[in-house]
């Protein structure tokens, strides 16, 4: 059993932000998948997803407290960490951008740092997904404001190579 867990903040107000772009790749997976019927399951932080025995969640809490949702559903479901994919922004990687790695620390990102403390190891996949880094805004202002157009043309594309490395991913 895998588990692919998207980093965000929940609520309208932050669903199409830069911040929110691991939950994006996870609904954009399970609307390809034609998942209907995400459950939120309220004692684990998390709504998710099992298809064919894997799980695809996200938190319903905060970026910054990720790791405590993530550590409630590995726990429930008995996933060891070389198991566990999580997918977050990355201000060290260009618009479109994105690396596939095991075994790295936070490097300032606040809901990564959350997962390690949680976990008690890094010792997991993480699919780090560029999003630039700000000329005006202090990081925190530019994680949550939205893509540009131009941006959001790369990022789909972005997604779809995402989707197609998670399915690969899957299958192997």
């Amino acid at each position: 059993m895998k588990l692919f867990f998207g980093l965000g903040n929940p609520g309208k107000q932050y669903q199409n932000t830069r911040h929110n772009l691991g939950q994006m790749i996870i609904n954009n997976y399970l609307e390809a998948q034609r998942a209907e019927h995400i459950r939120i399951k309220s004692k684990l932080n998390s709504s998710l997803i099992e298809i064919n025995k894997n799980i695809f969640a996200i938190s319903t809490g905060f970026m910054n407290e990720s790791g405590i949702a993530l550590q409630k559903v590995t726990a429930f479901y008995k996933i060891s960490p070389e198991n566990i994919y999580i997918i977050h922004d990355d201000l060290d990687l260009p618009v479109g951008e994105w690396r596939l790695q095991f075994d790295r620390g936070p490097a300032g990102h606040n809901g990564v740092k959350s997962v390690i403390e949680n976990l008690g190891t890094q010792a997991f996949w993480r699919i780090r997904v560029g999003i630039g880094k700000p000329e005006f805004d202090s990081a925190e202002q530019y994680v949550l404001k939205p893509f540009s157009k131009e941006e959001k043309v790369i990022i789909t594309e972005t997604i779809d190579k995402i989707l197609k490395e998670i399915s690969n991913i899957l299958i192997s």
